[in-house]
């Protein structure tokens, strides 16, 4: 794939505030898109698309909370508004929530976690999708996770989300499939990002536990989730449809 293989096209990415949203965005502006940046957090949209600067495509922000529907209604909006088309979509903002097991998950923590990470993912696909619809084509890429294909202790809420990530992201593969629009997820390992710095800054002995578990022997860097997403946006995926990829060192292979 050559860095001009998405050159006139427009991408929205949520969570592109940090991580593994703002590296998928740098690289789509990289690959000669142009961006939308979506977060919560203002300033780091703002810095994301800052660092855009100097590469093929160009940027934009949007603050959106991707957990309203009005929210992602009005974004979707904004970026054919701003650029003229939706053609890419990366799904990615997420939190972890607190852990705890099961049976003493609070509701709150329950709906907080699965109200951004499956219904944030769901609202998005339905208005991306009702403009690729118009439109006749697009891609889009929901954030997973390594534990939206195996359990978790201590994260049932994320768990079960991701997993729902999972089933989302294959029903309306099939769905849009002869529509022109393909559906596909990646499922990121423990990934070097601040979420995961918020992680060790409370459990510094986690990161042994971490890496022990990878076959790979160390965490992953977000730019390598990155490469994979604007891959499954790209033409070179075109028969790639339904497809939940694990980038995660190995992990989900044991």
């Amino acid at each position: 794939m050559n860095n001009a293989s998405l050159k006139g096209k427009t991408a929205l990415v949520t969570g592109g505030g940090s991580g593994i949203g703002r590296a998928t965005a740098l690289a789509f502006a990289n690959a000669g898109a142009n961006v939308v940046v979506a977060d919560v957090d203002t300033t780091g949209g703002a810095e994301t698309v800052a660092l855009m600067n100097g590469l093929p495509g160009g940027g934009h922000f949007v603050a959106a909370d991707v957990s309203r529907s009005d929210a992602v209604e009005a974004l979707v909006k904004a970026a054919v508004d701003t650029y003229g088309s939706l053609d890419c979509a990366f799904n990615n903002a997420g939190i972890q929530g607190e852990l705890s097991p099961t049976a003493e998950c609070s509701e709150e923590n329950w709906d907080r976690i699965t109200g951004i990470n499956l219904k944030g993912v769901w609202l998005c696909m339905k208005f991306e999708i009702a403009q690729m619809l118009k439109q006749g084509s697009g891609a889009i890429v929901n954030n997973s996770s390594n534990f939206g294909l195996v359990g978790s202790n201590g994260m049932p809420a994320y768990s079960a989300a991701k997993h729902g990530v999972v089933g989302l992201t294959k029903t309306a593969a099939i769905e849009y499939a002869q529509s022109g629009i393909r559906v596909n997820a990646v499922c990121p390992g423990p990934v070097q990002t601040p979420l995961v710095d918020k992680i060790v800054a409370r459990q510094p002995e986690i990161v042994d536990a971490i890496t022990s578990r990878e076959p790979i022997g160390r965490m992953g860097r977000a730019e390598e989730i990155a490469t994979a997403v604007v891959w499954l946006c790209s033409d070179d995926a075109s028969f790639v449809i339904g497809s939940v990829l694990p980038v995660d060192g190995g992990y989900v292979a044991q």
